[in-house]
Protein backbone atom coordinates (compact mmCIF):
# COMPACT_ATOMS: atom_id res chain seq x y z
CA UNK A 1 0.00 0.00 0.00
CA UNK A 2 0.97 3.57 -0.04
CA UNK A 3 0.61 6.73 2.06
CA UNK A 4 0.88 10.28 2.15
CA UNK A 5 3.74 11.19 4.52
CA UNK A 6 2.63 13.42 7.99
CA UNK A 7 -0.11 12.44 10.34
CA UNK A 8 -3.58 13.39 8.75
CA UNK A 9 -4.60 16.92 9.15
CA UNK A 10 -7.44 17.68 11.49
CA UNK A 11 -9.77 20.35 11.91
CA UNK A 12 -11.46 22.53 15.03
CA UNK A 13 -14.37 20.80 16.32
CA UNK A 14 -16.04 24.59 15.62
CA UNK A 15 -15.48 24.24 11.77
CA UNK A 16 -16.34 19.68 12.03
CA UNK A 17 -19.62 20.83 13.27
CA UNK A 18 -19.60 23.60 10.93
CA UNK A 19 -18.82 21.64 7.98
CA UNK A 20 -21.32 19.07 9.05
CA UNK A 21 -24.17 21.17 9.23
CA UNK A 22 -23.56 22.68 6.02
CA UNK A 23 -23.45 19.27 4.37
CA UNK A 24 -26.83 18.21 6.33
CA UNK A 25 -28.49 21.57 4.70
CA UNK A 26 -26.86 21.34 1.18
CA UNK A 27 -27.57 17.68 0.95
CA UNK A 28 -31.14 18.34 2.44
CA UNK A 29 -31.91 20.53 0.00
CA UNK A 30 -30.79 18.74 -3.02
CA UNK A 31 -32.66 15.79 -2.25
CA UNK A 32 -35.91 18.17 -1.46
CA UNK A 33 -35.58 18.82 -5.49
CA UNK A 34 -34.48 15.54 -6.53
CA UNK A 35 -36.97 13.42 -4.15
CA UNK A 36 -40.16 16.09 -5.45
CA UNK A 37 -39.75 15.02 -8.79
CA UNK A 38 -40.24 11.20 -7.35
CA UNK A 39 -43.57 11.99 -5.70
CA UNK A 40 -44.41 13.90 -8.67
CA UNK A 41 -43.95 11.37 -10.74
CA UNK A 42 -46.41 8.68 -9.42
CA UNK A 43 -49.02 11.53 -8.11
CA UNK A 44 -49.09 14.65 -11.12
CA UNK A 45 -46.81 13.33 -14.34
CA UNK A 46 -48.74 11.16 -15.64
CA UNK A 47 -52.11 13.02 -15.48
CA UNK A 48 -50.19 16.20 -16.93
CA UNK A 49 -47.86 14.86 -19.15
CA UNK A 50 -48.75 11.60 -20.44
CA UNK A 51 -52.73 12.18 -20.73
CA UNK A 52 -53.20 10.22 -24.07
CA UNK A 53 -52.08 6.98 -22.43
CA UNK A 54 -53.64 4.29 -20.13
CA UNK A 55 -53.15 4.75 -16.61
CA UNK A 56 -50.99 1.92 -16.13
CA UNK A 57 -48.72 3.04 -19.08
CA UNK A 58 -48.87 6.41 -18.10
CA UNK A 59 -47.85 5.77 -14.79
CA UNK A 60 -44.93 3.45 -16.39
CA UNK A 61 -43.69 6.33 -18.92
CA UNK A 62 -43.78 9.11 -15.57
CA UNK A 63 -41.64 6.50 -13.79
CA UNK A 64 -39.09 6.27 -17.10
CA UNK A 65 -38.66 10.30 -16.94
CA UNK A 66 -37.78 9.58 -13.36
CA UNK A 67 -35.44 6.81 -13.92
CA UNK A 68 -33.66 9.46 -16.56
CA UNK A 69 -31.91 11.31 -13.25
CA UNK A 70 -30.88 7.97 -12.02
CA UNK A 71 -28.97 7.46 -15.40
CA UNK A 72 -27.41 10.59 -15.54
CA UNK A 73 -26.12 10.31 -11.57
CA UNK A 74 -22.54 8.26 -12.61
CA UNK A 75 -22.41 10.88 -15.28
CA UNK A 76 -22.32 13.77 -12.49
CA UNK A 77 -20.19 11.51 -10.59
CA UNK A 78 -17.69 11.33 -12.95
CA UNK A 79 -17.69 14.90 -14.12
CA UNK A 80 -17.84 16.51 -10.35
CA UNK A 81 -15.56 13.83 -9.06
CA UNK A 82 -12.79 14.10 -11.98
CA UNK A 83 -12.96 18.14 -10.88
CA UNK A 84 -13.62 17.76 -7.20
CA UNK A 85 -10.11 15.46 -6.77
CA UNK A 86 -8.54 17.74 -9.05
CA UNK A 87 -9.28 21.50 -7.89
CA UNK A 88 -11.38 20.89 -4.49
CA UNK A 89 -14.75 19.46 -2.70
CA UNK A 90 -16.17 22.78 -2.20
CA UNK A 91 -15.85 24.67 -5.41
CA UNK A 92 -18.16 21.58 -6.79
CA UNK A 93 -20.66 21.75 -4.48
CA UNK A 94 -21.52 25.39 -4.89
CA UNK A 95 -21.88 24.08 -8.62
CA UNK A 96 -23.74 21.15 -7.83
CA UNK A 97 -26.43 23.38 -6.00
CA UNK A 98 -26.25 25.84 -8.57
CA UNK A 99 -27.31 23.20 -11.44
CA UNK A 100 -29.77 21.38 -9.10
CA UNK A 101 -31.99 24.52 -8.22
CA UNK A 102 -32.29 26.22 -11.62
CA UNK A 103 -33.41 22.67 -13.03
CA UNK A 104 -35.76 22.00 -10.60
CA UNK A 105 -37.25 25.53 -10.64
CA UNK A 106 -37.92 25.39 -14.52
CA UNK A 107 -39.78 22.19 -14.12
CA UNK A 108 -42.19 23.92 -12.37
CA UNK A 109 -42.23 26.05 -15.73
CA UNK A 110 -42.98 23.47 -17.96
CA UNK A 111 -46.20 23.17 -19.99
CA UNK A 112 -48.52 20.30 -19.78
CA UNK A 113 -49.40 18.33 -22.87
CA UNK A 114 -52.19 20.31 -23.29
CA UNK A 115 -50.24 23.16 -24.31
CA UNK A 116 -47.35 21.91 -26.05
CA UNK A 117 -47.57 18.22 -26.63
CA UNK A 118 -45.09 15.42 -26.09
CA UNK A 119 -42.63 18.42 -26.21
CA UNK A 120 -43.59 18.77 -22.46
CA UNK A 121 -42.35 15.32 -21.89
CA UNK A 122 -39.04 15.91 -23.74
CA UNK A 123 -37.86 19.16 -21.82
CA UNK A 124 -39.24 17.46 -18.63
CA UNK A 125 -36.39 14.36 -19.16
CA UNK A 126 -33.43 16.95 -19.93
CA UNK A 127 -34.06 18.61 -16.81
CA UNK A 128 -34.52 15.57 -15.02
CA UNK A 129 -31.10 14.77 -16.68
CA UNK A 130 -29.45 18.41 -15.66
CA UNK A 131 -30.87 17.29 -11.72
CA UNK A 132 -29.40 13.67 -12.05
CA UNK A 133 -26.06 15.29 -13.29
CA UNK A 134 -26.07 17.47 -10.15
CA UNK A 135 -27.24 15.07 -7.21
CA UNK A 136 -24.82 13.07 -8.78
CA UNK A 137 -21.91 15.42 -7.76
CA UNK A 138 -23.20 16.44 -4.71
CA UNK A 139 -23.25 13.54 -2.33
CA UNK A 140 -19.80 12.60 -2.94
CA UNK A 141 -18.45 16.32 -1.95
CA UNK A 142 -20.93 16.16 0.90
CA UNK A 143 -19.74 13.69 2.29
CA UNK A 144 -16.30 13.98 2.10
CA UNK A 145 -16.44 17.07 3.34
CA UNK A 146 -18.11 15.70 6.45
CA UNK A 147 -15.27 12.56 6.63
CA UNK A 148 -12.57 14.07 5.72
CA UNK A 149 -12.87 16.90 8.43
CA UNK A 150 -13.58 14.30 11.31
CA UNK A 151 -11.07 12.22 13.32
CA UNK A 152 -11.48 8.66 13.24
CA UNK A 153 -13.79 7.01 15.35
CA UNK A 154 -16.87 9.32 14.61
CA UNK A 155 -16.31 9.55 10.74
CA UNK A 156 -19.69 7.14 10.48
CA UNK A 157 -21.77 9.53 12.23
CA UNK A 158 -19.97 12.66 10.67
CA UNK A 159 -20.53 11.11 7.23
CA UNK A 160 -23.99 10.34 7.98
CA UNK A 161 -25.63 13.77 7.91
CA UNK A 162 -25.52 13.88 4.29
CA UNK A 163 -27.37 10.95 4.00
CA UNK A 164 -29.81 12.16 6.56
CA UNK A 165 -30.31 14.99 3.67
CA UNK A 166 -31.82 12.90 1.92
CA UNK A 167 -34.86 11.79 4.09
CA UNK A 168 -35.20 15.67 5.30
CA UNK A 169 -35.33 16.70 1.89
CA UNK A 170 -38.13 14.14 1.00
CA UNK A 171 -40.08 14.87 4.13
CA UNK A 172 -39.48 18.50 3.19
CA UNK A 173 -40.57 18.15 -0.37
CA UNK A 174 -43.41 15.88 0.57
CA UNK A 175 -44.58 18.36 3.13
CA UNK A 176 -44.98 20.86 0.69
CA UNK A 177 -47.06 18.85 -2.17
CA UNK A 178 -49.37 17.65 0.27
CA UNK A 179 -50.25 21.08 1.39
CA UNK A 180 -50.32 22.43 -2.28
CA UNK A 181 -52.50 19.17 -2.87
CA UNK A 182 -55.05 19.57 0.41
CA UNK A 183 -55.21 23.44 -0.11
CA UNK A 184 -57.06 23.32 -3.77
CA UNK A 185 -59.31 21.15 -5.73
CA UNK A 186 -58.00 18.15 -7.67
CA UNK A 187 -58.30 20.06 -10.71
CA UNK A 188 -56.64 22.88 -9.81
CA UNK A 189 -53.92 21.18 -8.29
CA UNK A 190 -53.18 18.96 -11.29
CA UNK A 191 -53.36 22.40 -13.74
CA UNK A 192 -50.86 24.52 -11.63
CA UNK A 193 -50.94 23.99 -7.92
CA UNK A 194 -48.58 20.80 -8.33
CA UNK A 195 -45.72 23.28 -9.62
CA UNK A 196 -45.81 25.48 -6.20
CA UNK A 197 -43.26 23.16 -4.80
CA UNK A 198 -40.52 23.33 -7.55
CA UNK A 199 -40.48 26.79 -7.31
CA UNK A 200 -39.71 27.17 -3.81
CA UNK A 201 -36.72 25.66 -5.27
CA UNK A 202 -35.64 28.84 -6.23
CA UNK A 203 -35.58 30.14 -2.65
CA UNK A 204 -33.75 27.16 -1.36
CA UNK A 205 -31.19 27.50 -4.08
CA UNK A 206 -30.19 31.22 -2.53
CA UNK A 207 -30.29 29.73 1.18
CA UNK A 208 -27.96 26.62 0.07
CA UNK A 209 -25.63 28.91 -1.64
CA UNK A 210 -24.90 31.15 1.73
CA UNK A 211 -24.44 28.00 3.29
CA UNK A 212 -21.89 25.96 1.11
CA UNK A 213 -19.81 29.64 0.91
CA UNK A 214 -18.95 30.21 4.25
CA UNK A 215 -17.53 26.56 4.50
CA UNK A 216 -13.30 25.59 4.61
CA UNK A 217 -11.98 22.73 1.80
CA UNK A 218 -11.06 19.49 3.10
CA UNK A 219 -7.41 19.10 4.97
CA UNK A 220 -6.86 16.05 3.62
CA UNK A 221 -7.18 17.21 0.14
CA UNK A 222 -5.33 20.62 1.00
CA UNK A 223 -2.76 17.96 2.61
CA UNK A 224 -2.99 15.37 -0.12
CA UNK A 225 -2.53 18.28 -3.04
CA UNK A 226 0.43 19.61 -1.38
CA UNK A 227 1.92 16.15 -1.09
CA UNK A 228 1.56 15.97 -4.95
CA UNK A 229 3.73 19.10 -5.61
CA UNK A 230 6.28 17.83 -3.84
CA UNK A 231 6.54 14.88 -6.85
CA UNK A 232 5.59 17.26 -9.93
CA UNK A 233 8.32 15.70 -11.76
CA UNK A 234 6.35 13.01 -11.51
CA UNK A 235 2.81 12.99 -14.71
CA UNK A 236 -0.46 13.63 -12.91
CA UNK A 237 -2.72 10.74 -12.28
CA UNK A 238 -6.48 10.83 -13.84
CA UNK A 239 -8.47 10.11 -10.45
CA UNK A 240 -11.04 8.15 -13.26
CA UNK A 241 -8.25 6.12 -14.03
CA UNK A 242 -6.58 5.34 -10.73
CA UNK A 243 -10.10 4.21 -10.02
CA UNK A 244 -10.68 1.99 -12.74
CA UNK A 245 -7.53 0.21 -13.23
CA UNK A 246 -8.57 -1.34 -9.78
CA UNK A 247 -11.93 -1.89 -10.14
CA UNK A 248 -12.93 -4.13 -7.01
CA UNK A 249 -13.87 -1.07 -4.49
CA UNK A 250 -16.05 0.69 -7.34
CA UNK A 251 -17.90 -2.89 -8.70
CA UNK A 252 -18.45 -4.10 -4.82
CA UNK A 253 -19.82 -0.72 -3.10
CA UNK A 254 -21.79 -0.37 -6.12
CA UNK A 255 -23.32 -3.70 -5.36
CA UNK A 256 -23.41 -3.60 -1.87
CA UNK A 257 -25.50 -0.47 -1.39
CA UNK A 258 -27.88 -1.25 -4.83
CA UNK A 259 -30.59 -2.93 -2.38
CA UNK A 260 -30.72 0.66 0.21
CA UNK A 261 -32.02 2.42 -2.66
CA UNK A 262 -34.48 0.36 -4.37
CA UNK A 263 -36.28 0.08 -0.89
CA UNK A 264 -36.08 3.53 -0.62
CA UNK A 265 -37.19 4.77 -3.85
CA UNK A 266 -40.10 2.16 -3.60
CA UNK A 267 -40.99 3.67 -0.37
CA UNK A 268 -41.38 6.94 -1.92
CA UNK A 269 -42.95 6.33 -5.20
CA UNK A 270 -44.73 2.50 -5.23
CA UNK A 271 -45.53 2.20 -1.21
CA UNK A 272 -47.49 6.08 -1.54
CA UNK A 273 -49.29 4.77 -4.49
CA UNK A 274 -50.59 1.78 -2.67
CA UNK A 275 -52.06 2.95 0.17
CA UNK A 276 -53.91 5.50 -1.63
CA UNK A 277 -54.99 2.86 -3.90
CA UNK A 278 -56.69 1.41 -1.00
CA UNK A 279 -58.53 3.61 0.70
CA UNK A 280 -56.53 6.85 2.26
CA UNK A 281 -56.96 10.04 0.81
CA UNK A 282 -53.50 11.31 -1.24
CA UNK A 283 -52.40 13.86 1.09
CA UNK A 284 -52.71 12.09 4.39
CA UNK A 285 -50.59 9.37 2.93
CA UNK A 286 -47.81 12.29 1.90
CA UNK A 287 -48.19 13.44 5.15
CA UNK A 288 -47.47 10.07 6.78
CA UNK A 289 -44.63 9.01 4.99
CA UNK A 290 -43.20 12.41 5.26
CA UNK A 291 -43.55 12.31 9.10
CA UNK A 292 -42.00 8.58 9.25
CA UNK A 293 -39.08 10.41 7.08
CA UNK A 294 -38.94 13.35 9.92
CA UNK A 295 -37.96 10.45 11.81
CA UNK A 296 -35.79 8.73 10.11
CA UNK A 297 -33.16 11.16 10.54
CA UNK A 298 -33.03 10.37 13.74
CA UNK A 299 -32.18 6.58 12.99
CA UNK A 300 -29.74 7.39 10.32
CA UNK A 301 -27.66 9.25 13.05
CA UNK A 302 -28.10 6.76 15.74
CA UNK A 303 -27.46 3.60 13.52
CA UNK A 304 -24.36 5.22 11.58
CA UNK A 305 -22.55 6.18 15.33
CA UNK A 306 -23.36 2.64 16.36
CA UNK A 307 -21.33 1.43 13.04
CA UNK A 308 -18.17 3.57 14.54
CA UNK A 309 -18.43 1.35 17.16
CA UNK A 310 -19.19 -1.90 15.52
CA UNK A 311 -18.59 -1.78 12.10
CA UNK A 312 -20.11 -0.74 9.15
CA UNK A 313 -20.86 -4.77 7.89
CA UNK A 314 -22.58 -5.66 10.60
CA UNK A 315 -25.40 -2.99 10.42
CA UNK A 316 -25.92 -2.77 7.01
CA UNK A 317 -25.96 -6.48 6.88
CA UNK A 318 -28.83 -6.73 9.78
CA UNK A 319 -30.56 -3.81 8.53
CA UNK A 320 -31.38 -5.72 5.08
CA UNK A 321 -31.94 -8.56 6.69
CA UNK A 322 -34.85 -7.22 8.73
CA UNK A 323 -36.08 -5.62 6.09
CA UNK A 324 -36.54 -8.84 4.04
CA UNK A 325 -38.35 -9.95 7.14
CA UNK A 326 -40.08 -6.90 7.35
CA UNK A 327 -41.59 -6.56 3.54
CA UNK A 328 -44.95 -8.65 3.66
CA UNK A 329 -46.27 -7.09 7.21
CA UNK A 330 -45.55 -3.78 5.38
CA UNK A 331 -47.53 -3.91 2.57
CA UNK A 332 -50.36 -5.52 4.67
CA UNK A 333 -50.21 -2.41 7.11
CA UNK A 334 -50.33 -0.42 3.78
CA UNK A 335 -53.36 -1.45 2.16
CA UNK A 336 -55.36 -1.60 5.75
CA UNK A 337 -56.83 1.82 5.03
CA UNK A 338 -56.13 2.96 8.32
CA UNK A 339 -53.86 5.95 8.61
CA UNK A 340 -51.90 5.19 11.63
CA UNK A 341 -51.38 1.70 10.53
CA UNK A 342 -49.92 3.27 7.20
CA UNK A 343 -47.73 5.85 9.55
CA UNK A 344 -46.32 2.96 11.04
CA UNK A 345 -45.54 0.66 8.40
CA UNK A 346 -43.63 3.64 7.15
CA UNK A 347 -41.74 4.56 10.38
CA UNK A 348 -40.67 0.67 10.46
CA UNK A 349 -39.40 0.54 6.68
CA UNK A 350 -37.65 3.67 7.55
CA UNK A 351 -35.93 2.80 10.63
CA UNK A 352 -34.78 -0.91 9.55
CA UNK A 353 -33.82 1.13 6.19
CA UNK A 354 -31.66 3.62 7.93
CA UNK A 355 -29.74 0.71 9.18
CA UNK A 356 -28.35 -0.02 6.27
CA UNK A 357 -28.05 3.61 4.86
CA UNK A 358 -26.74 5.38 7.79
CA UNK A 359 -23.45 3.79 7.75
CA UNK A 360 -23.47 3.71 4.00
CA UNK A 361 -21.68 7.36 3.22
CA UNK A 362 -18.55 5.87 5.25
CA UNK A 363 -18.57 2.88 4.21
CA UNK A 364 -18.60 3.73 0.24
CA UNK A 365 -16.20 6.44 1.20
CA UNK A 366 -13.65 4.73 2.87
CA UNK A 367 -12.82 2.47 0.11
CA UNK A 368 -11.21 4.86 -1.33
CA UNK A 369 -8.07 6.83 -1.43
CA UNK A 370 -7.60 10.73 -1.06
CA UNK A 371 -6.31 11.54 -5.04
CA UNK A 372 -9.45 9.56 -6.46
CA UNK A 373 -12.04 9.51 -3.48
CA UNK A 374 -14.10 11.88 -4.98
CA UNK A 375 -14.45 10.20 -7.97
CA UNK A 376 -14.66 6.46 -6.65
CA UNK A 377 -17.00 7.53 -4.13
CA UNK A 378 -19.42 9.28 -6.50
CA UNK A 379 -19.06 6.36 -9.08
CA UNK A 380 -19.80 3.93 -6.90
CA UNK A 381 -22.51 5.49 -4.89
CA UNK A 382 -24.07 6.67 -8.33
CA UNK A 383 -24.14 3.34 -10.12
CA UNK A 384 -25.62 1.85 -6.84
CA UNK A 385 -28.55 4.45 -7.14
CA UNK A 386 -28.80 3.42 -10.74
CA UNK A 387 -28.95 0.01 -10.13
CA UNK A 388 -31.68 -0.23 -7.02
CA UNK A 389 -33.46 2.51 -7.40
CA UNK A 390 -33.35 4.34 -11.35
CA UNK A 391 -35.59 1.45 -12.81
CA UNK A 392 -37.38 -0.04 -9.63
CA UNK A 393 -40.34 1.70 -9.83
CA UNK A 394 -41.15 1.20 -13.95
CA UNK A 395 -39.86 -2.32 -12.97
CA UNK A 396 -42.28 -2.92 -10.02
CA UNK A 397 -45.32 -1.33 -11.57
CA UNK A 398 -44.91 -3.90 -14.53
CA UNK A 399 -44.36 -6.67 -11.82
CA UNK A 400 -47.20 -5.31 -10.25
CA UNK A 401 -49.22 -4.65 -13.36
CA UNK A 402 -53.19 -4.87 -13.94
CA UNK A 403 -53.13 -8.68 -12.09
CA UNK A 404 -52.12 -6.55 -8.90
CA UNK A 405 -49.06 -9.55 -8.40
CA UNK A 406 -47.59 -8.48 -5.53
CA UNK A 407 -45.66 -11.58 -4.43
CA UNK A 408 -43.40 -10.75 -8.02
CA UNK A 409 -42.78 -7.54 -6.37
CA UNK A 410 -41.56 -8.98 -3.04
CA UNK A 411 -39.43 -10.92 -4.52
CA UNK A 412 -37.66 -8.88 -6.77
CA UNK A 413 -37.25 -7.10 -3.56
CA UNK A 414 -35.53 -10.06 -1.72
CA UNK A 415 -33.31 -10.83 -4.52
CA UNK A 416 -32.18 -7.06 -4.88
CA UNK A 417 -31.31 -7.44 -0.94
CA UNK A 418 -29.76 -10.68 -0.80
CA UNK A 419 -27.13 -9.30 -4.08
CA UNK A 420 -26.24 -6.42 -1.51
CA UNK A 421 -26.09 -8.65 1.66
CA UNK A 422 -23.12 -10.94 -0.55
CA UNK A 423 -21.21 -7.97 -1.53
CA UNK A 424 -21.20 -6.39 1.86
CA UNK A 425 -20.02 -9.48 3.55
CA UNK A 426 -17.12 -9.57 0.56
CA UNK A 427 -16.23 -6.32 1.46
CA UNK A 428 -13.65 -5.57 3.99
CA UNK A 429 -14.55 -3.56 6.96
CA UNK A 430 -13.55 0.46 7.16
CA UNK A 431 -14.13 1.45 9.96
CA UNK A 432 -10.77 2.28 11.56
CA UNK A 433 -8.77 2.57 8.03
CA UNK A 434 -6.44 5.49 8.16
CA UNK A 435 -7.57 7.93 5.52
CA UNK A 436 -4.26 8.63 4.11
CA UNK A 437 -3.34 5.88 3.12
CA UNK A 438 -3.84 5.91 -0.37
CA UNK A 439 -4.57 2.09 -1.11
CA UNK A 440 -5.99 -0.59 1.06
Amino acid sequence: MTSTTGTAPTSSKKEVRKVILSSYLGSAIEYYDFLLYATASALVFPHVFFTDLSPVAGTIASYGTFAAGYLARPLGGAIFGHFGDKLGRKKMLILSMLIMGIASTLIGCVPDANIIGSWGAVILILLRVCQGIAVGGEWGGAALMALEHTSGGKRGFAASFTNAGAPTGAALGTFVMGIANSSMSEHDFLAWGWRIPFLVSFVLLIVGLVIRATVSESPLFLASMKEASKKDAQKPKLPLWQVLKAPKPLIFTMLAGCSGFALQVVQSTFAVGYATDHGLARPNVLYAFAAASVLQIGFILLFARISDSIGRRPMMVAGLVLFIAYLYPMFWLLRSGNLFLVFLAFTVSLGLHAMMFGPLAAFVAEQFGTSERYTGASLGYQLATLLGAGFTPTIITALYGSDQNLNSVLWYLIGLSVVSIIFILLTRETKDRDLMVERV
